[in-house]
Parts: structure tokens; sequence; C-alpha cells
């Protein structure tokens, strides 16, 4: 039986704003799910239970501890939840666990008496024991109480919301026996940051910064200049990114009765400004005459502009002073997401914990990548942004947090789907990137971290065209261009100059992961594989390059990914912006006959050739020994080859040997066919050799489908949710990766998954629930006269949505799926594309 494979109608989104979404999904999200660091950092999951609306700029969160690479600014523990204290409120740009943080904001409660010793910067002594019963946490508002020691029974209640750029925050404070206290609000501005060096190396640093206290105007306002990942930042943009500076304006509905600047321990009363290492400020307030009970409420811009930048998002994010409206319509815009969703169970418990995972899990992967683009005051209703690669200011659209070797898998595949709207600005972000530093992003946090190995964006812009976000059409009821020909221009000659050009110094540099002191890594060990004789043959060497086996068979599936893009392009762009081709094919080639002037087939070609180069049928170490293994290899053929636990990321050479989804005909012939290759599965999972917690092993329980084991996939996508997802803090089983560990279970449960993503298929799992049904936005590219709208049965016009239903009765209990009806047509007869 042939895998069962569909591919979904292609949709857009114009948000349909008269069309109020749900929001009652919004309660059954779990925000701490994943929020624990586990035995080691990033083990279940690395997130922060944090308010903001989705692919918001700052992320607004409780702070447990101080975030830096391995830590994040709040984690879930069993002493925190009994016993905990809170040490302020921050807005952070941190991405995930194993990224650093960026221009970070922060707020603080206190009380004091008056004297300059009652102003408590230290990050262990301000923290508040929390009031038992009283933390909630929630998509779009945070809650807590603290208690004030020795204060005679003085309380804080802390409220917290935030849209994309400007965090609120509403402090209740209740004075209890001791009337000669005063409530305070302190800004921490510059701290001690931690630098992480591998192997296992921290370094402090103390980054500088600004404040500035405007009294007259309730305002504070500072800067500072932590970006923790420029120590990775590649050689040839170091000296630009070292300039990197974020700002926050905090204005306040509560007039300050004094005010003062802090630096270390120090405190300055009445002074207005300060500058240097471990500055911060805080404004003090009585409560009334006639009351013991005083409500500050602050709203806290960000930017990585200015100052006055910070004001205007202040004022383009609604300047309103009620939290409830910030809650109200950051809850609106996740209704917009989740709101979508019509899921049905059959009631049992079990089931309900799932629909929250599900839900959670569409939560997490909505967040990433996150916009840092603000609104340009001198051009309504456009951008512009900062940029960490040449510092400057330009307009237009940027995004952050592209972990892009995790979520090309499949979290690239869940924006495409529920937030099309976004994927012009993401794209049109990843060639800023591309033109402001001659390479497009591979891990960016402000800057290129160089972090993981291959150039996956390419995946990201070919599933993008593929999916209508590209030329367009030129007749009456084709699709609209997406973007204009000089973009079209520029994601070629990006996507390209991957496939063709070797990184600086590649046969000398290792690349080895958060290598300091390099360029631009791109496809490290590019030169080494690009000819059949001399250096290479089709293989990263793994004598020269670390993770060799995994860069052979992660650049093969980027050179097929660019192969698509190429048919994808008009034909006159590629063929006008293809230097090298000729001589790459003659070395490709070596002396064969063959010539090709095609750089689709010849893309093609190679993504067919070079990951075969590292096959070894005869391997018959221990385990999945059925067929064949992937090994590394040295630069010379008369070499030995290398060990064979050299080589890989974040996986070894089981995971690895699975790792075709390009090809899996080659790969299913080559293990001796459909019966072999459903063993060799077997001996995989049975034998533990599966690392869910890392991207490389996610794709392979859909891999039985391809051989016509379809039944062995639907009971081991359910294996792997089991063991690997739950509904408690440690609910992830590795690091969430910016959305992927998420997107795999948000598609598991619908049912399909994308196993190659520039194919344009999914491949058919085992649906979770009794009923889904899903709101399709429509894509900016489909016009409302297209023939998909007009004639569709399920396009939705007050929702401008297709609707998509996925029935599936009694799923929660049988898992293995029968078969396959796709608009009343029985589906196991149709020819599916491999």
């Amino acid at each position: 039986m042939k895998p069962l494979r569909f591919i979904l109608p292609w949709t857009h989104i114009s948000l349909a704003l008269a069309f109020q979404w749900p929001n009652t999904l919004l309660s059954s999200v779990n925000p701490l799910i994943g929020t624990t660091g586990g035995p080691a950092p990033g083990n279940s999951g690395g997130m922060i239970a944090s308010v903001a609306p989705p692919f918001g700029s700052t992320r607004w969160v409780v702070q447990t501890q101080i975030n830096h690479v391995t830590a994040t600014p709040f984690n879930y523990t069993e002493s925190y939840a009994t016993n905990g204290s809170v040490h302020g409120f921050q807005g952070t740009r941190q991405p995930a666990i194993w990224m650093g943080e960026s221009a970070w904001a922060a707020i603080v409660p206190g009380l004091t008496s008056g004297a300059p010793e009652d102003i408590i910067t230290d990050f262990d002594a301000r923290g508040l024991p929390k009031i038992p019963g009283t933390e909630t946490f929630g998509v779009a508002l945070y809650s807590v109480g603290l208690a004030f020691p020795n204060s005679g029974g003085s309380t804080v209640n802390v409220s917290m919301s935030a849209s994309s750029r400007v965090g609120h925050l509403q402090f209740t404070f209740k004075r209890g026996s001791d009337s000669t206290l005063s409530p305070y609000l302190f800004l921490p501005t510059t701290r001690a940051t931690t630098l992480f060096h591998t192997p296992n190396i921290f370094q402090t640093i103390f980054p500088n910064g600004t404040v500035q206290i405007l009294p007259e105007n309730n305002e504070i306002c500072g800067s500072n200049t932590e970006m923790d990942d420029w120590i990775l930042a590649p050689l040839s943009i170091k000296e630009a990114a070292s300039h990197f500076t974020g700002w926050y304006c905090a204005t306040f509905d509560t007039a300050f009765t004094s005010h003062g600047v802090t630096q270390g321990t120090g405190v300055s009363q009445n002074a207005t400004s300060g500058s240097g290492e471990e500055i911060g400020a805080y404004a003090q307030f009585e409560f009334p005459a006639n009351s013991d009970t005083l409500t500050v409420n602050v709203r806290i811009a960000t930017s990585l502009i200015s100052a006055d930048q910070a004001r205007f998002n202040f004022n383009a994010e609604n300047s309103t002073f009620a939290i409830a409206d910030t809650q109200v319509a950051t809850e609106s815009a996740w209704a917009e997401k989740l709101g979508r969703f019509q899921v049905e169970t059959d009631g049992s418990p079990e089931a309900d914990l799932n629909k929250t995972v599900f839900l959670t899990a569409l939560f997490h992967a909505m967040q990433y990548p996150y916009e840092i683009d603000e609104p340009n005051p001198a051009s309504p209703n456009s951008q512009h942004y900062y940029s960490a690669y040449d510092n400057a200011v330009h307009e237009g659209a940027s995004y952050n947090g592209y972990s892009i070797w995790d979520t090309f898998r499949a979290e690239w595949a869940l924006v495409l789907l529920l937030a099309p709207e976004r994927i012009p600005s993401m794209v049109r972000s990843m060639l800023h990137d591309y033109e402001e530093s001659g390479r497009l992003p591979m891990w960016k946090n402000m800057v290129e971290t160089n972090i993981m190995v291959g150039t996956h964006a390419d995946s990201l812009l070919a599933e993008a065209a593929l999916k209508g976000f590209g030329a367009g059409g030129t007749k009456p009821n084709d699709i609209q261009p997406t973007f204009t020909t000089e973009e079209l221009t520029t994601m070629w000659a990006a996507a390209w100059k991957d496939a063709s050009v070797p990184p600086i110094n590649d046969t000398a540099v290792v690349y080895s992961d958060r290598q300091e002191g390099v360029d631009f890594e791109a496809r490290a060990g590019l030169s080494t594989s690009f000819e059949k004789t001399g250096l290479g043959a089709g293989w990263v060497a793994d004598d020269i390059h670390s993770e060799s086996a995994s860069r052979t068979l992660d650049y093969s599936y980027d050179d097929f990914a660019v192969a698509v893009l190429s048919a994808l392009i008009p034909a006159d762009i590629v063929a006008a912006n293809t230097p090298n081709l000729l001589q790459l094919t003659s070395q490709f080639y070596g002396n064969s006959s063959v010539s090709h002037n095609n750089v689709t087939t010849f893309l093609f070609d190679r993504a067919a050739a070079n990951p075969w180069t590292l096959w070894n049928s005869t391997e018959s170490a221990p385990a999945l020994v059925t067929g064949g293994a992937i090994l590394p290899d040295l630069c010379k053929q008369d070499k030995p080859t290398a060990r064979p636990t050299n080589g890989f990321t974040e996986g070894d050479r089981w995971v690895y040997s699975l790792d075709f989804v390009h090809d899996m005909d080659t790969l299913i012939a080559k293990r001796g066919g459909n019966e072999s290759f459903t063993k060799a599965m077997n001996e995989f999972f049975d034998g533990g050799w599966v690392a869910f917690t890392n991207e490389p092993s996610h794709h392979t329980p859909y891999l039985y489908s391809f051989a016509g084991a379809a039944t062995f996939t639907q009971e081991r996508v359910r294996q792997m949710a089991q063991e690997n997802y739950n509904n408690t803090p440690n609910g992830l089983s590795g690091n969430e990766d910016c959305g992927q560990m998420s997107a795999w279970y948000a598609f598991s449960a619908m049912g399909f998954y994308p196993v190659n993503p520039v194919s344009g298929t999914y491949v058919v799992g085992s649906p979770f629930f009794s009923s889904l049904k899903l709101s399709i936005p429509v894509p900016p590219f489909i016009p409302p006269s297209h023939s998909s709208i007009v004639s569709n049965q399920f396009y939705n016009r007050s929702t401008n949505s297709y609707e998509l239903t996925i029935l599936a009765p009694n799923a929660e209990t049988q898992p293995y799926v029968k078969s396959l009806r796709v608009n009343g047509q029985d589906w196991s007869s149709h020819s599916y594309p491999r």
C-alpha cells in the first residue's frame, strides 16, 4: 500500500477583522508546559510562561532567576510552586534556553521608609515571597500576590499583560500596620551578565547603559548594550554588531513623590540621569491620604532604535492605562489563531489533557520567529528596523529567533498554514539579512550566530514559493505575485550562493559548534564535497569539518530545496543570476560525457548522489543492521573510514541513516525493499535509538508509510506523543527550539505531517481527536475573485477561511486508520507523488 499523503487546499489570511474569533479555547492553554529546566538545560522545553501576542517582539514574564545562555528568566520548579519568590518582571528577547538575552527591560516593586538603603537592587535580596494561591498564568494576563517581609503585613498584587512592544503592569500596593513605608518601583537597566563559551566556560561581563528620569512626565527611560550572543557574530559583521543598544521608556499613571538613580548597591536620591555598569532608576509613590491601597499602572515600551522610538511604540500600540484593554487586545490576537480550531473529544480525562497539550503546542509555535521591526514615525502604516548586521536602520520588516535547523521541519509549515499573513514579511526579513550581511540566516539572534549546520533558509524559501508565495502568474485566474522581480532576484542569488559558494577558509576552519572568531559558516565543507575527484568525493570530510555526516545529508536536502526553488522562480531571473554553473557541473560530473547547463537538473542530481557517498551497505554493528547505515568519511578516498561515532548533529548514525526525506524510494530500495525497511524501522524504535528530544528523529515515525506499513506509523506517532509530551511543566522532553517541538505535536494531533517540507505533501498519521475543525486563513496571494474562493464549497466568507474538517470517530482509543476519505472519495485509490 502506498503512503497515505494528501495536499491541503491552499489558503490566505486577510484577517477578516469584522469577525470575532472565539476566545473560549484560550483558557485550555497551559503556559507552564515545558517551563522547567529538567535534569539539564532545555531537557524539559526551556520555555517561559510569558504574556505577549503571537510573534510578539518582547515577551513579559515573572522573573525567578537571572537569565543567560542555559538559563531562562522563568524556571518552574516544585520549590517555586510551593514556596517560591518573585525577583521582578522582565521583558525578554531571549528566544530559547541555549541562546542569549538582548536588550531586556524589567521592573521590581518594593517599599521604602525614604532611606537610600531601602531601595533594594541586588537580585537575590529583592525577591518577594508569593502569597499562596494567588498566582495565575494565562496567554494574555499573569497575576500574583506578593508579601513584603518585615512590613507589618504589606502586600502588592501584580497583574501583567503586553502588546508586541509594550509591557503593561499594574501594581496594587496594600499597606500593613507600618505606616512609615511608601511604595517604589525599581527599573534595573544594566546588570552583570554571563557569556557562555564552549565547551563549558561561563564569563561575567558588565554591559553599559543609561537612565533618564523625567518626573514631570512620570517617565523613566533607559538603554543597555547587552547582547550575549555577540561573541558568536561572524567576523565580517562583528564590529558593526558591537554597537547594538536597546531602549525602553516606562510611563506611569501616578505622579512620583521621589525618584533616584542606582548604580550597583549605591543610590543617588533625586538624580535624574546616570550611565555605566549596573545602572538603574526608581520612582517612589505615596499612599492616598485616606486609603491604605495604591494602584500604579506602568507601561514599558521597548525599541531597538531609540528612546523616542520607544515612546512612539507606546502610542502606536494603544496608550490606555486600563490593563483590561491590553488583555482583551492580546487575547483577541490569540483567539484569531487558536479560535480557528474546534476540537471535540470522547470526553475522557486523557483526551482532555491531550487537547490542552495540543492547544498549548499551537500557543508555543505561534511565538516564533518574532518581530523586531517597529512602526515608522515618518511613514504611516510602514515599518523600519535596526540591523545589528550593519549598525543601521532600514525600512521594511525584520524578525528574530530564526532557529532554522530546527524549524524548517514543521514549524515553518505550521506558520504557513495558520499565519500566512506573516510569511511575506518573514521572507523579506531573511532577504534583508542577506543584503546586509551577504548570507541568509542560519540561527539569527539579532545577528547570525553560526549555530547548527546546513543552509535551511533555502528550504523555507522553497516551501513558501511552492505554497504560492512567489512570482504569481499572468493568466486571469492566476494567483497574485507576492514578491517583486527585484526581491525574487535577491531570493535566487541568496539561495544559489548557499549552494555554490563555500565559506571563507573552508578547507582550514573546522566550524565546530558555537565556534568563536570565524566568519559566516554557511555550508562549511562545501568545497570538499563539490568534486568527484580531488579533495572531495561528494561528502563533507570528517577530518576537516565537524558534524561532517550531518552536513553531507543536510546539504543534499538543501540542494533539493534550491532545485525546487529554481523551478518556481521565473526562468529569466535564474538564468541571469546563476554564476559558475558550468564550472560546478564540470567539477561535479568530472570527466563524464554528461554536460548540464540546467541548474535545476544539476541540483536535483547532486541532491540524489551526494548523500549515498556515505552509505555503507555492509554495516554490521549492533542495532540497525538491516540494509546498511551512514558512516562519516575522510577527505581522501584512500584513507580509512572515520570513526562511526563522529560527524553527527544532535543524533547518531542510526538516526541519520533515516535522514533521506527527499529520496525515500532510494532509501527503501537500499534497505532491501518494503519488508526489510520496515524491519529496520522496528529495530530503530524497539532498540531505543529514536532520540525524540532532538529534531532529526521527528520525521521517523512517518517513514513506515513510505514502505506501505502505515499501521506502524500510526502506532509510533502515538507512542512518541505519549512519551514526550504531557500537561505538566515537564511536558516537553526536549528543547522547544523555537516552536519545532510543539509543531510536531500540533501536526501529529491533526493527523498529518510534512516529512519532506518542500514536496508540498503531508503524510497521514493518526488523528488524536474524534473531530477537529480548522478555519484555514486564505493567503494574501489569492485575490477575492479567484476560483478557489468564488467556487469553493469549503470557503467561509464570514471568516475569509477555508473550512477543513477531520473526522476520526473514537480516535482517542482507536489509533489505527482503517481507511481515508477526502471530500467523500476513497483516497486509497489515488496515485501519490513520491
